[in-house]
């Protein structure tokens, strides 16, 4: 006989994983379904960003604890995992966008991050490849990156050893409160999470969150080219601006010595095809930064979607319309850097503990005043 789980995680991408691997270690029973293959998805398709931001205090909080729970599970992760303490080098192009960088450096501090504020001087010796005439930077040392279905995967295998099965492959056809049907039938448990990402809104409707497709593109190798995660400080902007296609320069350092280029945004349904006016304003972009990145081979190009939200902050937490419903959606391009936080946060929800950060700002009822 089998023994019904205690929850049915629906989605097996980072943020279901770590979902997965907080539920099982609080002692519950877990299963987890998806569709496709464990760290696919979304979680595939993206950059491994792990950074601390600055652009509300919820976000902040989220992003900041997720990175100290990811230092708590470094010692175990595989090298696979190619995690990389490189750091993210925020660029100013002028004086506005370095005045900035100041206020983002006085944030960080008073909050107990490292950051370090750097002149065109210093900024040139951090990234020679960077264009001369740039204003300065900010360098926050402590973030990083890490390829993430890998460790997807790792949550996840850690979670199977504490007693949770994955079942990949299994459709899920509806969600409820306390079951989910699939072809095969109707799968009970004491709660269901929904952590299927830009998808999410299918299964729960209601969820104000829609798919907003990117672009990446991957080059060949070059070592040494980039020490950094760059990003420009413009980078925000380009996030937030929801009702056309965006583009800013994003670059990360990857272990095998390739460079990941992003980055650009566009509300284009599920319509994966490569957007070659959105790709060739991106790559101008980023080659506008790092000239030398335009002689560079790029060897493949890509789409995902991320999951996005009115107020750019994720879902996390019971869903009010649907008793024994639960939330981890939404996380827009902070999925990876995320996850961790999320997965504890659920996880405690559920139990009833207390969490590590005030789970407020992420109640997925503030979706009620959010919809349009």
């Amino acid at each position: 006989m089998t023994t019904r789980p205690d929850v049915i995680i629906v989605g097996a991408g980072i943020v279901g994983a770590a979902c997965a691997y907080y539920l099982s270690r609080s002692g519950m029973r877990v299963t987890v379904l998806d569709a496709g293959f464990a760290g696919g998805g979304t979680t595939a398709a993206g950059m491994g960003h792990i950074v601390v931001m600055d652009d509300s205090e919820a976000q902040f909080a989220l992003t900041s604890w997720s990175q100290q729970l990811l230092d708590d599970i470094l010692p175990g992760l595989p090298p696979s995992a190619e995690f990389e303490r490189c750091g993210t080098l925020w660029v100013a192009e002028d004086e506005p966008q370095l005045e900035s960088a100041r206020a983002k450096l006085l944030f960080y501090g008073s909050r107990g991050v490292h950051a370090e504020l750097l002149d065109a001087g210093g900024l040139a010796r951090a990234e020679p490849m960077l264009r001369p005439g740039l204003a300065g930077g900010l360098r926050v040392p402590r973030d990083g990156v890490v390829y993430p279905p890998a460790v997807a995967r790792w949550l996840l295998d850690e979670a199977t050893r504490a007693g949770a099965t994955l079942r990949e492959g299994v459709a899920v056809d509806a969600v409820h409160g306390r079951s989910v049907t699939t072809p095969a039938g109707r799968l009970e448990a004491g709660a269901v999470v929904n952590a299927t990402g830009a998808a999410a809104s299918k299964f729960t409707p209601g969820l104000p969150i829609v798919p907003r497709k990117g672009h990446l593109v991957i080059t060949d190798r070059a070592p040494g080219f980039c020490r950094h995660q760059v990003v420009e400080l413009g980078y925000l902007q380009s996030a937030h601006t929801m009702d056309a296609a965006s583009v800013a320069f994003n670059v990360q350092p990857r272990t095998t010595g390739q460079l990941l280029l992003g980055s650009s945004r566009e509300l284009a349904g599920w319509d994966p095809s490569v957007n070659r006016a959105v790709l060739s304003r991106m790559l101008a972009r980023a080659a506008s930064f790092m000239p030398g990145l335009a002689r560079l081979p790029a060897i493949r190009t890509w789409t995902g979607f991320r999951p996005a939200t009115p107020d750019k902050l994720p879902l996390i937490g019971a869903w009010p319309d649907v008793e024994g419903l639960w939330i981890a959606a939404g996380h827009e391009g902070l999925g990876i850097t995320t996850a961790l936080g999320t997965g504890s946060l659920i996880a405690d929800l559920i139990a009833g503990k207390a969490p590590g950060i005030d789970p407020a700002p992420f109640a997925p009822g503030r979706a009620a005043t959010a919809v349009h």
